[in-house]
């Protein structure tokens, strides 16, 4: 198991790790990460891993192995994997994190704006995805979106914490997926957090946000797409309306 150390500090662009090993494939596992791997609906993180000669391996994508705990780095085809005990520094394609924290963010803002079941949901650069069982036909384009920059606008501080398993037990609402829950076993449960004291919002999640609603930026609801009779699926993309 790696020490997930973007759990605590998403802005964590480099960090050093050690090499624990190597897996068939030619993955690497490090002892630390700051890596987000793929999980939840956001794409795991590509970057570069600079070994103690200075040459680089070029990170194509980030996995989970056999548990959530296990980080998974796979370098793009044609790079040599490092040794087991190798010392390496770890760069993360900020631009790029930086995006998905913003549009993480903002799809726990659309469940704000949108407080019904979700069915399913992607998070990308540039367009992401919330699914929701919503029968009420005034959720419009107009409506959704002006709603979300009330949000942003408002510059509500994102945080994280940490409950029991009890506890979510205790307060099944805040799990807001109809057909997912979170990861059971390891007796705690990360919730993500929006507004002074939680006020705005309150729900598991295991990826990358920004610090602040603010820090989203202006956001909109590009489409609605009908998938049901009740299911309807927003689609949030970066920029004003008209852009």
């Amino acid at each position: 198991m790696s020490i997930l150390l973007f759990r605590d500090d998403a802005y964590l662009r480099e960090a050093e790790a050690t090499v624990l090993a190597v897996t068939e494939r030619g993955g690497i596992v490090l002892d630390r990460t700051n890596f987000y791997a793929t999980s939840g609906g956001q794409p795991g993180d590509t970057g570069a891993m600079v070994l103690a000669d200075g040459s680089r391996v070029v990170i194509s994508a980030t996995v989970t192995g056999a548990t959530k705990e296990e980080i998974i780095h796979v370098p793009a085809d044609g790079q040599a994997a490092p040794a087991v005990g190798d010392r390496v520094r770890l760069a993360i394609d900020w631009p790029r994190r930086h995006l998905l924290m913003r549009m993480h963010t903002a799809c726990h803002l659309l469940s704000v704006v949108c407080p019904f079941p979700i069915t399913g949901a992607a998070v990308s650069e540039d367009d992401s995805r919330v699914d929701f069982d919503i029968p009420d036909s005034s959720y419009t384009r107009e409506f959704v979106t002006a709603k979300l920059m009330e949000l942003v606008a408002a510059d509500h501080p994102v945080f994280t914490r940490w409950i029991t398993e009890a506890e979510l037990a205790a307060n099944p609402g805040l799990v807001k997926s109809k057909n997912v829950r979170p990861p059971a076993g390891t007796g705690r449960i990360r919730l993500v957090c929006i507004g002074e004291a939680a006020s705005i919002d309150s729900q598991p999640c295991g990826g990358t946000h920004v610090a602040s609603s603010g820090e989203v930026g202006a956001i909109h609801i590009g489409k609605i797409e009908k998938k049901g009779r009740e299911n309807r699926r927003f689609r949030i993309r970066f920029g004003p309306p008209s852009a």
